[in-house]
């Protein structure tokens, strides 16, 4: 038996042993590996054996060693058996200790653990980001779901594009969710189902506001704007990065309660100009680590300080009409979920029935993890829960829509060839078809609760990709939020092209009027 036939065999055998070939389920430890025996690295390609070996290590037991003495890279390969998994979500986890590991230059290089997924639609390359420098035994991982059409798979272990040394053991391979059948039909009103919405209105249009809000900002978009909802980011001085970041719970708690009195204050305002008010939770407790995940999901204070914030603030908004619904959290991201903690369907299924519970009432929003991104939502379950409406957040292709932003290259026009894709508006179809699938399976309602592109993107083209992104919300009967109203510039239809400008136009962009020729159309709340 070849060496990569060894381990192939072996990952076949786990799988056997505990479901029928194909038939995975919750919990099935799919692959493990310790290193422990001789021949530990049968199976694995090395890109250096003089710098990959078996080494003495934890508590005296043989792991994996990966040495880089100056800046490059070295790593040692695995195939798994991406037919067994196909569909599934997964859950990967190691033991890693590192030492003298140089910060690399981007979050993505380092420490590698890694996941090589290949298929039609595109390479990935998914791992937990930021490890590097020296530490001690640690749980390292991420979770992912495998694409239905994935033709290879394979995992990564090594240093990449820095210098030191790290140690690998226990890799472990979970069943976070087995590959989703989708039903065949047209669930919703096709089918006469009533579907719950939140309100009585034909659609809701706006965007997401600035957290410091000014009276004349709420008036001018919803009297003169004609917007019926807003998003209102409870964000504590930036996003993702934050003060919450600290851990510190009572100083979140101060911080929280000053921001619910300022959202207090302007409720009222809010009803005067016709708004409707989502209450987004942009800044959970914990804040997030330096790979942006969400420290909800590493220790259980946080996990409770979640479920206490929401049965707070739906006490408080219990009856309150303005309000139309509370999104439970801004963009959520598990990363490596601690031991014993709840992943985001059960904490957001646990948080959901709390709300319920004191709020009968007002909508209750979920997005999906990672990030609320269109095809997230395949990770997520409905939630046993009454009035729930399920939101996503459409950046894609986040090259052209965060040109210039962060260091990403500039001068990418839509429609176009953008990385390997032509995107245009046929291709924004196939992107938004995993929500659009998961609406009519479920007979639910859909908030876009995020949209938007960079106002500096060549010529026409952010005008061109906002219009084909809202004309496809209109027809899918989604409402929406474009992002954002008077925050950063960047964001602004009120600003021209010149990223240099940071002063509002003096006639109204070509974006800004398409923003308003839909907000024309508005019914508002109250007559």
């Amino acid at each position: 038996m070849s060496p990569r036939l060894h381990v192939a065999a072996y990952f076949v055998l786990l799988l056997s042993a505990h479901t029928p070939a194909g038939e995975l389920t919750r919990g099935d430890v799919v692959f493990k590996c310790d290193f422990k025996t001789p021949d530990a690295l049968k199976g694995w390609s090395l890109s250096d054996g003089k710098k990959v070996s078996l080494a003495t290590g934890r508590e005296n037991a043989q792991v994996l060693s990966i040495q880089q003495p100056e800046t490059g890279s070295v790593n040692a390969r695995l195939p798994l058996n991406v037919e067994q998994l196909r569909g599934a979500r997964l859950k990967f986890q190691a033991m890693v200790k590192a030492e003298n590991v140089a910060k690399p230059p981007q979050a993505w290089n380092g420490v590698k653990f890694m996941l090589h997924v290949t298929a039609p639609g595109g390479p990935q390359w998914i791992q937990q980001n930021s490890i590097h420098g020296t530490f001690e035994w640690k749980s390292v991982g991420f979770s992912c779901r495998i694409p239905q059409d994935a033709t290879q798979a394979e995992l990564v272990l090594g240093i990449e594009n820095t210098s030191g040394q790290a140690w690998f053991d226990e890799i472990k391979v979970t069943v976070m969710q087995p590959a989703r059948t989708h039903r065949v039909g047209t669930a919703g009103t096709e089918a006469g189902a009533t579907i719950y919405k939140g309100h009585n209105l034909a659609r809701l249009r706006g965007a997401m506001i600035n957290p410091k809000a000014s009276e004349a900002d709420l008036r001018t978009f919803g009297s003169e704007w004609k917007a019926n909802v807003i998003r209102w980011q409870l964000c504590w001085n930036g996003f993702p990065r934050s003060p919450a970041d600290n851990g510190d719970l009572p100083a979140y708690d101060t911080w929280l309660e000053g921001q619910l009195q300022h959202v207090d204050k302007l409720l009222p305002v809010c009803k005067e100009a016709g708004l409707l008010v989502v209450i987004d939770l942009h800044t959970p407790p914990g804040g997030r680590d330096d790979a942006n995940d969400c420290r909800l999901f590493q220790e259980k204070r946080f996990q409770d300080k979640f479920i206490e914030v929401w049965e707070k603030m739906a006490k408080r908004y219990r009856g309150n009409e303005i309000v139309w619904g509370y999104d439970l959290l801004n963009e959520p991201c598990e990363g490596n979920i601690a031991e014993g903690l709840m992943d985001w369907q059960a904490l957001v299924t646990r948080a959901a029935q709390i709300v319920r519970r004191e709020d009968p009432d007002h909508a209750i929003i979920v997005e999906p993890a990672p990030w609320g991104g269109p095809e997230a939502i395949e990770n997520l379950e409905p939630i046993p829960v009454e009035k729930v409406v399920y939101s996503v957040h459409m950046y894609l292709p986040h090259q052209f829509t965060h040109q210039g932003v962060h260091g990403n290259p500039v001068g990418i026009s839509y429609p176009g060839k953008i990385g390997n894709k032509e995107w245009d508006k046929a291709q924004l179809r196939v992107t938004l078809d995993p929500v659009r699938r998961f609406q009519r399976e479920h007979n639910v309602h859909v908030y876009l609760g995020e949209f938007s592109a960079i106002r500096w993107a060549p010529g026409d083209s952010a005008r061109d990709y906002l219009r084909d992104c809202i004309d496809l919300f209109e027809e899918y009967g989604w409402d929406w939020s474009y992002h954002a109203f008077r925050e950063w510039d960047g964001w602004s239809v009120e600003h021209g092209s010149d990223p240099k400008d940071h002063k509002p136009s003096a006639a109204p962009t070509d974006r800004q009027k398409l923003l308003q020729s839909w907000f024309a159309k508005n019914e508002k709340p109250w007559k």
